[in-house]
């Protein structure tokens, strides 16, 4: 039988549970169910034992139908359906919350700070490393880092810091060294390695900044956390995820060993939401897909049915693969990270072993090679139901935005990477690419289907930050009046459903999840007030609950400040 808690910030249960109940009742002031028959409701009734709905309507008439069930009363909170993220990374979060985090840093000198203290944590000789530094929200100058800037603090610690969008990595003269014995030469010169950049000095000198594949020239020394850190650190992902209301990822580049730590847990009953794990590129995990037919764990909770290949590279490092030069840096287009003909191959392959296919694409070249290599290979079969995605399609050329519909690609985009780089995003691209950026409305117009995550940790894993920022598209302090390219905002209602209905729906997920109607699972987030209130900020909206099949994955606490 499975675990029955009343909420924790709401009434009491109304009758204790009988030990062979199978039905319990939620009741609610506002149950938003997302369900365009019932968008409103104020009860809920679903079986202990399979988790799924039995009944969704009225307070009066489920309780009349159901009399005997154990009862919430969740009064003035607002029900919503479970939050999907459509595009995260858990098991980079769970390392990013054993490192150093860097995020919100101001200078060089700060990030510095950050790293002495977290340095004391480490034993003699342990690599330190970091993540969330941005060079564009520097006062001491918005250029890249160098080496120089970490080597009077840790002369002889190798150190290797993830820019904030895992696309470039800072590191120390000491990291370069190895680096540098373990490829036997320098990183000097004028040789570059596929599908990355080593930033180097007008000498030809590696600075201490690598970016996109060139990253992996250090980042392939660092030692691997055990087995136990591994669970661990997952498990603290996990925790993040639902505390914020998460009831499902989309977890993006899973490899063949971080989905068998992910079983593990599933078999454990230690899954405390749902992961849709794509593979990580044409690597093991797509090969065992092929050979074995896409994988679904009996409980439900965990499946991997799709590939998550790479086009280019990010933006704020300038790595995105742009049809013309970046505004700001002349001669400078960007990266392919992966070869248009390694990536067709890849395609070809998925196709051929019926998966759904996501592609990172971000800038406007790297947005079209995605397009035109889905189009060559769905070829007849463009109009089936492939739902294959493009993952950010963050600056694209504006005739190619209608294309997303005419070939039936998700667009699966992130709210709040708009209002993190607003403040610098049109000064790489220019007034005019700027107009099929971050372009939401864009999309919905033209008939695409639009799903929101956060690309955690990137962007941190609150679901209410995204919510926010695609209704606003302003940051927390209200910036700027009226919002940035206002006329690309959401309503709250199209927010709601690209983190609930439209996710599940980029996942083939529809007929399980994403909404609260009979049939489906029991996954709702508790909220303290309605999300679709026009007064209510959506980034101040408290989670009191986190449920994943009838189950409390998540309760606040009363007492906490």
């Amino acid at each position: 039988m499975r675990r029955i808690a009343c909420l924790a910030l709401l009434l009491p249960c109304l009758h204790a549970l009988p030990a062979h109940a199978e039905v319990r009742v939620l009741v609610a002031d506002s149950i938003r169910t997302g369900d365009p028959q019932q968008p409103l409701a104020t009860a809920l009734a679903w079986d202990t034992e399979d988790g799924r709905l039995l009944a969704v309507g009225q307070r009066e008439a489920l309780l009349r139908q159901y009399p005997q069930a154990p009862r919430i009363d969740a009064g003035a909170a607002t029900v919503v359906p479970g939050l999907i993220d459509a595009h995260a990374h858990l098991v980079y979060l769970g390392n990013a919350l054993a490192q150093a985090d860097l995020t919100g840093t101001r200078s060089r000198t700060e990030v510095v700070q950050r790293l002495r203290a977290f340095e004391q944590t480490l034993a003699p000789g342990e690599w330190l490393l970091g993540a969330g530094w941005d060079q564009n929200h520097w006062e001491d100058g918005t250029g890249f880092p160098t080496a120089a800037d970490l080597d009077a603090a840790f002369p002889e610690r190798p150190v290797y810091l993830d820019r904030i969008d895992g696309h470039a990595g800072w590191v120390n003269s000491a990291a370069l060294r190895i680096a540098e014995q373990a490829a036997g030469k320098p990183l000097a010169g004028d040789w570059q390695p596929q599908g990355g950049r080593i930033v180097r000095d007008a000498a030809g000198n590696a600075t201490g900044v690598l970016v996109d594949n060139a990253a992996g020239l250090v980042s392939a020394h660092i030692p691997s956390p055990d087995a136990a850190a591994r669970e661990k650190r997952l498990l603290a992902a996990l925790h993040e995820a639902v505390r914020n209301g998460l009831t499902g990822v989309h977890d993006m580049g899973v490899s063949r060993e971080d989905l068998a730590l992910m079983k593990q847990l599933a078999d454990q009953g230690r899954l405390p939401l749902r992961i849709d794990a794509y593979a990580d590129g044409n690597r093991a995990a797509l090969d065992d897909l092929c050979a074995d037919g896409p994988y679904r764990h009996p409980g439900g909770r965990l499946q991997m049915r799709g590939v998550k290949l790479f086009m280019d590279g990010a933006l704020g490092s300038r790595g995105a693969a742009m049809l013309a030069d970046y505004s700001d840096d002349p001669h400078n287009r960007g990266l392919l990270v992966t070869s248009p003909q390694d990536y067709e191959v890849a395609v070809r392959k998925a196709a051929g072993c019926k998966l759904q296919v996501a592609t990172h694409a971000i800038g406007d070249r790297g947005n079209r090679i995605v397009l035109d290599t889905y189009e060559r290979v769905l070829g007849a079969d463009k109009g089936s139901d492939h739902r294959w995605r493009v993952e950010h399609a963050q600056v694209v050329a504006l005739e190619d935005i209608p294309r997303f519909a005419g070939l039936g690609v998700v667009a699966s985009m992130q709210p709040t990477h708009a209002t993190s780089d607003m403040g610098w995003a049109e000064l790489r691209v220019g007034p005019e690419r700027i107009k099929g950026a971050y372009a939401w409305q864009r999309y919905l117009h033209s008939g695409a289907h639009l799903a929101l995550g956060s690309d955690f940790p990137v962007e941190r894993v609150d679901p209410r930050l995204g919510l926010y920022a695609a209704v606003t598209r302003q940051d927390r302090d209200g910036q700027p009046p009226g919002g940035w390219q206002p006329e690309q905002r959401l309503s709250a209602a199209e927010a709601l459903r690209g983190f609930t209905s439209d996710a599940a729906w980029a996942g083939h997920d529809e007929a399980e999840v994403g909404r609260l109607q009979p049939g489906l699972h029991a996954d709702f987030v508790v909220f303290d007030r309605d999300p679709l209130d026009e007064d209510v900020r959506l980034d101040e909206l408290k989670v009191l609950s986190t449920w994943v099949d009838g189950e409390a994955a998540y309760e606040a606490d009363l007492h906490a400040d």
